[in-house]
């Protein structure tokens, strides 16, 4: 399984979201957009998602928060437990054995990030 984990900022826009995919290296074989739960239900992601044709997953803080990520941004782990949203999230909903292609993107009004991460196992 291949997921998209996507961490945005409030008053990010649909555009942020899908630059900082882009950057991540895009949506070609995603089938799910992760974020935190508290930010599942937002309406940014929910229009991306439905723009795409994907399913968001929410991911537990709890989950979140035992991820290995390459990134450790101390402002982000002070507010979801996790150095890098975009890259717990890819991993948590990828399973136990996930691994991130690469580091997260930024987009470029720094709004939103987009990390990709492959499940070895279904």
């Amino acid at each position: 399984m291949k997921v998209a984990g996507i961490g945005f900022r409030a008053e990010a826009q649909v555009a942020s979201l899908r630059a900082a995919l882009e950057a991540a290296g895009g949506a070609d074989g995603v089938t799910v957009l992760a974020t935190s739960e508290a930010k599942a239900g937002a309406a940014v992601i929910v229009a991306f998602a439905a723009e795409l044709g994907l399913p968001v997953m929410g991911v537990s803080a709890a989950d979140l928060a035992v991820q290995d990520t390459l990134t450790d941004s101390a402002r982000v782990r002070a507010k979801t437990g996790a150095g890098s949203l975009a890259e717990a999230a890819a991993l948590a909903a990828s399973g136990p054995d996930a691994r991130l292609l690469g580091r997260r993107a930024v987009s470029d009004d720094h709004m939103a990030t987009a990390a990709i991460a492959v499940g070895l196992t279904e």
